[in-house]
């Protein structure tokens, strides 16, 4: 009988290790997906913004939020122009030449200054 409740209470326990882990698994899922869609950017809008636009009409096109996947997407890049605050995405589109694409938008003044697109490092 004893030898029961133990085999019992071990089953018990795995089961709750086994539902925690699956919980764990599905909520960092949404965590990366949600990363990306603060990361990602359509070339489309890429090509739709143009220097001189207001920095709000182009930042309300582009994802908001901050993530540590950004910091990396600066690595690799050009200089970022002096006095310049600069936000920097990855394409949504197919990658080129095997290689992901960053785009980085650079605002002064109220007015997008440049923006650029390099292979992702």
């Amino acid at each position: 009988m004893a030898q029961r409740k133990g085999c019992l209470i071990g089953c018990a326990v795995a089961l709750v290790v086994g539902v925690g882990l699956l919980v764990a698994v599905v909520f960092g899922l949404g965590k990366i997906l949600d990363i990306a869609d603060k990361t990602l950017v359509d070339p489309a809008v890429y090509e739709a913004v143009k220097t001189g636009d207001a920095e709000s009409e182009v930042r309300g096109k582009l994802p908001s939020g901050d993530t540590f996947v950004k910091v990396a997407l600066k690595e690799g890049g050009p200089v970022e122009p002096e006095g310049s605050a600069c936000s920097w995405y990855m394409s949504s589109g197919a990658a080129e030449n095997g290689q992901e694409t960053v785009f980085r938008f650079c605002f002064k003044d109220g007015k997008l200054a440049e923006k650029t697109r390099y292979p992702m490092k």
